[in-house]
């Protein structure tokens, strides 16, 4: 053999990064402008609003909760086209104007159909990267988030400026029909059986979630409770201080940074521990949330993106390659599935718990606040998982 690096870029992988982008691509398109549709055409509060931005990821944490214990059951090629294929008509019902308690069903509704395709998604990239290659590997899957976390809120805020709701919702089912249709030529390995015994009947604990991937899911929860503020708020915040302008390409900051240090960032996990990239990463995303909250320049509020994509983008993708490097094959799924659980919990709560904070303290103050927390979490970090990671990376 001339080369023994197992293949990383199969047409499989990109298969499936390319649907899970594009079906990200709608929901960040939809997180930046749904709140101010909410206002705008229902008359929502603050409140009201971050529960409308909110109760999509609550609806994505059912829907990963259900599909982890059957994922293998129905299929993972099965589960990638059937969730696709309900999340295009989830896209659709947002046409119909029939009121604020219908338009929360319908985003807890999509919110289920992204949560049963996406974790569909990322389990089978997890089984299509070799071993030796999961923290690499599951950096370049993690970008097609990231893909569109950047480009979701850029496309969103410059559409909410120049077009209508109708035309937005239009360009988002056009977008999940891309990708129903390409998630059909994905291809599955096939999966070696769990061991007998493995999938317990009647209501358990392990069904639902993968033990070895609860500590880090916890940290994961925490971080993205704070990150939700910037996903949620940054529009309005930008309005306040004048900078609607250069919110608009504040996502596209964060999604170069993490483009630029991503390759690096898998690599040197895989060789050195996740503890490598997870200290500088929580630094770097505190000192963003601290920049943002006393940014009263362009400058300022892009260079604050540019910190939050270095820390939260990359410890996104760590987090994940921890949660399925622990975890055996044939729970791979459930790992997935219980790591994303816990990421949609803290960004689908936080907008909402944050909605009672912020008449309280205003946007400054509160970016303020969350950027100490961040910097607090270094010591539930260490002792959740950074403790053990320090003896496995030097057993390694």
């Amino acid at each position: 053999m001339s080369n023994n690096k197992p293949k990383l870029w199969t047409r499989d992988f990109v298969g499936v990064s390319v649907v899970h982008f594009l079906l990200l691509l709608v929901f960040y398109l939809l997180i930046v402008t749904i709140a101010l549709y909410a206002v705008e055409e229902y008359g929502a509060s603050t409140s009201e609003a971050g529960l409308v931005t909110g109760i999509f990821i609550l609806g994505a944490l059912a829907g990963r909760l259900v599909i982890g214990r059957t994922l293998d059951m129905i299929g993972r090629k099965r589960a990638l086209v059937l969730g696709s294929a309900l999340f295009v008509g989830m896209t659709a019902l947002y046409f119909l104007p029939l009121g604020l308690p219908f338009l929360m069903l319908n985003r807890f509704l999509h919110g289920v159909t992204l949560g049963v395709a996406s974790t569909a998604a990322g389990t089978i990239a997890a089984q299509v990267i070799p071993h030796t290659r999961k923290g690499e590997g599951i950096g370049y899957f993690s970008m097609s988030a990231t893909l569109g976390a950047a480009f979701g809120p850029f496309i969103g805020l410059l559409m909410s400026q120049w077009t209508g709701y109708n035309v937005i919702f239009a360009a988002c089912v056009a977008i999940a029909l891309s990708a129903l249709a390409l998630s059909t030529f994905v291809k599955v390995p096939t999966l070696e059986k769990p061991p007998a015994g493995e999938v317990k009947s009647g209501f358990q604990l392990s069904n639902y979630l993968e033990a070895n991937a609860v500590p880090i899911a916890i940290v994961m929860f925490l971080i993205a409770l704070s990150y939700s503020s910037v996903l949620s708020f940054i529009n309005f915040y930008a309005n306040d201080k004048g900078l609607v302008e250069a919110a608009s390409f504040f996502f596209l900051v964060y999604a170069v940074v993490i483009l630029l240090t991503r390759p690096f960032t898998g690599r040197i996990m895989d060789l050195y521990g996740a503890n490598y990239i997870m200290y500088p990463a929580l630094v770097s995303l505190a000192a963003g949330l601290l920049l943002l909250s006393a940014a009263d320049s362009s400058l300022g509020l892009l260079f604050a993106g540019a910190l939050i994509g270095l820390g939260f983008g990359n410890m996104q993708s760590t987090t994940q390659a921890v949660a399925i490097k622990l975890t055996p094959p044939h729970r791979m799924g459930l790992a997935t599935s219980t790591f994303f659980v816990a990421m949609d919990g803290g960004l689908g709560m936080g907008p909402y718990i944050l909605g009672f904070i912020i008449p309280l303290t205003g946007y400054s103050a509160l970016y303020g606040l969350l950027g100490i927390a961040v910097l607090a979490l270094i010591v539930p970090y260490y002792f959740l998982h950074g403790k053990k990671e320090r003896k496995l990376a030097s057993a390694h």
